[in-house]
């Protein structure tokens, strides 16, 4: 399959083939049953198949525009929508929304919610109210991504890393972290935090602070915070993240975030 995918992407002339469209189709069904991935853990790196990634960006043109009816509910679109959720053991909750080809686990639950093409859900992840996965993003085991959370989506530039959200991180209201950014495990996001791959990430726990970039290390506790910029115009505070201490062993890992954040005196 893969080599029939490269040939495509060279040359999309055979876009109009069978045989090229018949393989575009198998990968979006093994990434809806999960047996391929568009990233996936290599030991401690993350390694991204390009290959995967091309196959949906093609899988668009191939598909014809269909109307799907749901009760009086209507839909106009290329992509079919996820079912069979009672045999996958994945709870829906009206009116959440997952696309055919996204890979939903064991376990997970989608309170009103939108997961879309290429993303990967593992068993025991709450999706909550509001909450959007985008295309081709990985979320981990026994994640919690609350209330208006959005992961953002990536279909190109090919080589651009997805979100990732490791096993067990709590996610915070109305967080938004996109372009590829990473979440270690078990790390807990505040409300509003926004991470992006330039974002600053400051660990403030200690005496001196340390920077990061694009990503969380595991366990830490994250709020909003600013520092100060100077412009041509002047200096003003611009928003980063600060890393303000880590999940104590004692935490529960399915610690509510309130109590995670107690630890630390803060107000959610």
């Amino acid at each position: 399959m893969r080599e029939i995918i490269e040939q495509a992407w060279d040359n999309r002339e055979l876009l109009k083939e069978t045989a090229t469209q018949d393989a575009i189709r198998e990968v979006i069904e093994q990434l809806d049953k999960g047996k391929l991935r568009v990233a996936e853990p290599n030991g401690d790196k993350w390694q991204v198949n390009e290959w995967v990634k091309k196959a949906v960006v093609m899988y668009f043109p191939i598909q014809k525009m269909e109307t799907i009816e749901v009760g009086p509910m209507e839909f106009h679109d290329k992509m079919k929508l996820k079912t069979n959720y009672a045999e996958l053991g994945v709870r829906v909750v009206p009116h959440a929304v997952a696309r055919y080809g996204a890979y939903l686990a064991k376990g997970v639950i989608m309170m009103p919610s939108y997961v879309n093409i290429g993303a990967y859900v593992d068993s025991g992840t709450m999706i909550d109210t509001w909450a959007t996965v985008g295309s081709c993003a990985q979320v981990g085991k026994n994640v919690h991504l609350s209330g208006g959370v959005g992961l953002g989506g990536v279909l190109e530039p090919l080589q651009a890393t997805p979100v990732i959200i490791e096993d067990g991180a709590f996610v915070g209201s109305r967080c938004i972290v996109v372009e590829g950014a990473h979440i270690g495990k078990e790390a807990v996001l505040g409300a509003n935090v926004v991470i992006t791959k330039s974002t600053k990430i400051i660990d403030v726990s200690g005496t001196e602070p340390f920077e990061y970039r694009g990503y969380v290390p595991p366990r830490k506790v994250v709020i909003p915070g600013s520092y100060t910029k100077e412009f041509n115009a002047g200096k003003y505070n611009v928003p980063c993240a600060l890393i303000i201490g880590e999940r104590k062993p004692s935490t529960d890992l399915k610690t509510s975030l309130n109590n995670a954040l107690r630890e630390y005196d803060l107000a959610v």
